[in-house]
């Protein structure tokens, strides 16, 4: 019987505990040691993992001899490169959060240290992975459609969503994570890569902070939601959020669970009134965008027109594809087809609900798991859809969008990347 692949979890948030909680309870693997510096978070580690050995801080695995096959690094965006290239020198495969990196250099930094080592990555674009993609990249392939012109692709993040995330959480300033498209929406500008099956030329962008800002206070608004006469009435109240999650185990595994271990009202209520998480989306310290449309020209002219924005439900995205013969809609669950030659409809439902990172993504963060694992027990790199030089690319078009969106130009997409793609086979 092949032994269990041995993993290390770097950063046990969120993101961490859902990839290697899965592929523990699939028996293919085992979590040999996480480092984790938040106590709390620790002493659940070691609850899901109690045969794992359970550190403060990764530095000290990297003096030792490999004793695991790779690497789960889930910290927040800005700590990913050091980490990424420490264990790849060590031989250790590895699986990343999405973004790579904060900056084009560290990317490059990465990519080349995995390629030196001759180690595979995967990076976490879990959308690649979901039936709905699947189907929708079979369809995309097939010609059933003819050639492919143009594309039309939201992503819905959600009122309390951006709240949560991109105004009171971890991603609200870019000095400190990255610019919210890269954060949130590189996903979608791989994703649009990965079905028009096609490199990005030239991409423009316009977009801002509208709404959460001190100007858009209401009078009368306290500076926390548990102090304020008017929360009752506010769409952002924190209160009516995280209490609301209450007896929903999705919600209470997030994103309270990013707020605090507390599962009483008294106990998150009070709760809000020391974490960012109770503070008045008006008087926070973000400046991300809250709305951002991207254009972008494929080589052979395809185009597509992708919007990210706050005010919308929380929802899956939703994507219109035109092509030579026929039209394609759909919205992460089902997709409509319709037959220029014919005008037959045709309604497929080809994906799984759950839109988000407490129920999966559809599906995409077993089936990222599952093929990271494929991947290592057979040595076939190809199990992997999101390796690093592909993933370099939506980094790359965020960068030149938010380059163009404050330039207010038309930027190329160009890959400055030196060195030449490795042909050996995984170790």
């Amino acid at each position: 019987m092949t032994p269990p692949i041995r993993l290390l979890l770097v950063g046990a948030g969120n993101r961490g505990n859902t990839y290697t909680g899965y592929a523990a309870r699939t028996g293919r693997a085992v979590v040999a040691a996480v480092c984790e510096p938040d106590p709390e978070r620790a002493a659940q580690a070691r609850a899901a993992h109690p045969d794992a050995e359970i550190l403060p801080d990764w530095r000290p695995l990297t003096q030792r001899r490999k004793f695991a096959d790779a690497v789960v690094i889930t910290t927040q965006d800005a700590a990913h490169v050091d980490p990424a290239v420490a264990f790849a020198g060590l031989g250790y495969h590895i699986l990343l959060e999405k973004p790579m990196a904060t900056t084009e250099a560290d990317v490059i930094r990465i990519i080349d240290a995995v390629e030196r080592a001759d180690v595979m990555l995967a990076v976490c674009h879990v959308l690649r992975y979901t039936p709905y993609t699947q189907a929708l990249k079979r369809i995309v392939d097939s010609g059933r459609l003819g050639e492919v012109v143009s594309i039309e692709h939201l992503e819905p993040v959600g009122w309390w969503h951006q709240a949560h995330s991109y105004v009171r959480g971890n991603w609200r300033r870019e000095a400190d994570a990255t610019p919210m498209l890269l954060a949130k929406s590189s996903h979608d500008l791989d994703w649009l890569s990965y079905i028009v099956g096609r490199p990005v030329q030239r991409v423009s962008s316009f977009g801002g902070l509208k709404h959460f800002r001190a100007e858009q206070r209401p009078e009368g608004a306290a500076d926390r939601c548990p102090d304020c006469s008017i929360e009752a009435s506010c769409p952002y109240s924190a209160k009516r959020l995280y209490v609301d999650c209450l007896g929903d185990p999705d919600r209470e595994r997030w994103p309270l669970s990013v707020v605090t271990p507390a599962r009483t009202k008294d106990g998150v209520i009070e709760a809000l009134r020391t974490s960012p998480y109770g503070r008045c989306v008006y008087a926070c310290d973000n400046d991300v965008v809250d709305h951002q449309v991207v254009n972008l020209e494929y080589e052979g002219g395809a185009t597509a027109a992708f919007t990210m924005t706050a005010f919308t439900e929380y929802a899956q995205r939703k994507t219109r594809i035109f092509g030579t013969h026929g039209q394609l809609e759909g919205d992460g669950v089902q997709v409509t087809l319709t037959d220029f030659r014919t005008g037959a409809k045709e309604l497929l439902t080809v994906g799984l609900e759950g839109a988000d990172a407490g129920t999966g993504h559809g599906g995409g963060d077993e089936r990222l798991v599952d093929a990271f694992l494929d991947a290592l027990a057979t040595g076939d790199r190809t199990r992997i859809l999101s390796d690093p030089r592909t993933s370099l690319e939506s980094h790359l078009v965020a960068w030149a969008a938010e380059r163009a969106r404050h330039q207010h130009t038309v930027e190329p997409i160009q890959s400055r990347f030196p060195v030449a793609a490795p042909t050996a086979p995984a170790r």
